[in-house]
């Protein structure tokens, strides 16, 4: 099935684009919370996800290759639907993703469990998530550690972006305050 979109999906394309992190490389930070998450929920693929309008791209990623794969078919796509971690213990009977081509095809996805990434405005940009090629469940640690996680992915965005800005020279900033 198809995810929705979200009701604010203009306005979160519009801060998704203010970070500036689509098709941007690697980066260890990120690398990092991807592979703690994986080792927390003893999963074998883990994603730090973001979805723009046609797909959703991975920023981090453990035991994938792919750098994307389109919105219509994307777990993440429906986690960024409301604010609650998204469970799907097994997606060969849930009737959002029983007929998905990453559940039926080479992929074979069964359990998926995603923590959007919601931003202090409380836009969800992305998700968080880990993913299994059995059926399975969390446990309560685990569901807390990945939303634990998904909060440091936002922070650090958050610190990227900033990291980002241009630094107004000290001349500039001493004029402004004056003229305040």
């Amino acid at each position: 099935m198809k995810p929705s979109q979200p009701k604010n999906e203009k306005r979160r394309l519009e801060v998704l684009w203010q970070y500036d992190v689509l098709d941007t490389p690697p980066e260890s930070a990120f690398d990092d919370l991807a592979e703690l998450a994986a080792e927390i929920c003893d999963a074998p693929i883990a994603t730090i996800t973001f979805v723009d309008e046609q797909r959703q791209w991975f920023k981090a990623k453990v035991g994938l290759d792919v750098s994307e794969t389109p919105r219509d078919i994307s777990f993440c796509a429906h986690a960024i639907l409301n604010s609650n971690l998204l469970v799907v213990p097994d997606a060969t009977k849930d009737k959002r993703f029983a007929k998905n081509p990453l559940v039926t095809g080479e992929t074979h996805i069964r359990f998926y469990a995603g923590a959007p990434l919601i931003t202090s405005e409380g836009v969800a940009l992305g998700a968080l998530c880990v993913i299994d090629k059995v059926p399975r469940e969390l446990n309560p640690s685990q569901r807390h550690a990945l939303e634990v996680l998904s909060r440091h992915v936002v922070t650090l965005l958050e610190l990227r972006r900033r990291s980002l800005q241009p630094v107004q020279p000290i001349e500039e900033r001493n004029l402004a305050e004056e003229n305040y």
